[in-house]
């Protein structure tokens, strides 16, 4: 297996089959050895059930499921425990990360070899008050904290060398830092790419100022 796709997810039961199809042609046209894992954190909708019938169409698909909501870090570090390729990238469930930066990304971390490549959303499609004046205070804080020049930490979007996915642990909030963590482990090769940000198509954010709350205590 030379890529895994980690995708967390709450309550995202729509979006769930155009995203596993879109990946599926992208990643069979570039030939690739991969697979997909979406883990359910805790979703009251059909989420569950709608993995479970794309897993019987697609053995590339895998699925985890948490019995109760324990946030997107907990997600993130139960599907890196679990993979086992050579790369990794991760991406929201909700189709505003566009499978069709997979190959760029991919080729960077193979050609380039960087331990960690983070997108970034440079034109976005939600810039609400409640969403992108803590998104900028909390990128130029992690930003001078950390040393590492990163626009948006918090991009769901990101490709990591799978060594770097399995020598560190993500918990609370810390989802945001990942960067931040991989360099306190030594990985330094830390870049950016210009991503794709789409508009929501289904469903509604997750997001709340007590997110970058939490995730500033859990730094600290």
């Amino acid at each position: 297996m030379n890529l895994s796709i980690v995708i967390p997810l709450l309550n995202e039961a729509e979006s769930l089959p155009e995203l596993a199809a879109w990946i599926t042609r992208v990643c069979e046209k570039e030939g690739y050895a991969w697979e997909v894992v979406f883990v359910d954190d805790g979703s009251t909708d059909d989420s569950w059930a709608v993995i479970q019938n794309l897993r019987q169409n697609n053995d590339r698909i895998k699925g985890i499921r948490f019995q109760r909501n324990y946030g997107k870090s907990a997600a993130l570090n139960e599907a890196f425990r679990a993979s086992t390729s050579e790369v990794v990238i991760t991406m929201d469930a909700d189709l505003q990360d566009s499978p069709d930066e997979i190959p760029e990304l991919y080729r960077m971390e193979k050609k380039e070899k960087w331990d960690i490549v983070s997108g970034w959303k440079k034109k976005r499609y939600d810039n609400t008050l409640t969403k992108n004046i803590p998104s900028r205070l909390f990128n130029a804080a992690t930003r001078k904290v950390s040393g590492i020049k990163l626009h948006d930490f918090n991009c769901g979007l990101k490709a990591y060398r799978g060594k770097v996915t399995r020598s560190i642990e993500v918990y609370g909030e810390m989802h945001r830092y990942i960067p931040v963590i991989a360099k306190w482990h030594g990985f330094r090769r830390i870049t950016e790419k210009v991503v794709e940000h789409r508009p929501r198509k289904y469903g509604k954010s997750k997001f709340g100022w007590e997110r970058f709350v939490n995730g500033f205590l859990d730094l600290a």
